[in-house]
């Protein structure tokens, strides 16, 4: 079982959205936050505090990774070349995890940590039970041939809230899917906004 430090639910009520786009979400019927003090009025947020509402949302979208595996991941972002906030993007796209939730095998994020954990899942038909593995351009990712008629992978595939975007090539008859691209900002289908810029500014103040 992974270790999960809040659950996924109190995220979205803290960001006030939706930010799966999840049917069942609790911001869709009340958009305060938890607990005794969310419905009190909130003041207007400083720059930092912006800057922190931007990284807490993309951290807790990739189910709520640590800060230090997150810091790791902007400081790789910043070596590339091009855009920081880009990098940023295409660095947690190319996460297992964030692959086998955008192919549809699984209903959440935080499922497909699990998923991964209990192994199984095959990156070019060697299995891999590392949830922030990363992916490379031509890779190809499935469910092990033991769990793809598992009733919650056939839900997942089925699930009309979300479509699978283009930079993978997925086949769920086969449960595969190949990496063809690495994705820019504009190509991931987040259900609200992401601002890697702000995130950006946060790291580097």
């Amino acid at each position: 079982m992974t270790k999960r430090s809040e659950a996924k639910y109190k995220i979205d009520r803290r960001m006030g959205q939706n930010i799966w786009g999840r049917p069942k979400s609790p911001v869709n019927r009340r958009e305060y936050g938890p607990g005794q003090h969310g419905q009190r009025r909130k003041g207007k947020l400083s720059d930092f505090g912006v800057q922190l509402r931007a990284k807490q949302k993309l951290k807790g979208y990739y189910a709520n990774i640590s800060e230090r595996q997150f810091h790791g991941i902007y400081v790789e972002a910043s070596r590339l070349k091009g855009d920081t906030g880009e990098n940023l993007i295409g660095l947690l796209e190319r996460r297992l995890d964030a692959v086998v939730y955008r192919a549809k095998f699984v209903s959440t994020i935080f499922a497909a940590r699990q998923f991964i954990n209990h192994g199984h899942v095959k990156v070019n038909g060697r299995k891999v039970n590392i949830s922030s593995y990363q992916v490379k351009v031509g890779d190809v990712v499935e469910v092990k041939e033991a769990s793809k008629q598992l009733a919650h992978v056939l839900e997942a595939s089925q699930l009309p809230e979300r479509d699978t975007p283009d930079y993978l090539e997925v086949d769920h008859g086969k449960m595969t899917a190949k990496y063809v691209r690495i994705p820019g900002l504009s190509d991931v289908p987040f259900p609200v906004q992401m601002e890697p810029h702000l995130v950006v500014e946060f790291y580097s103040r």
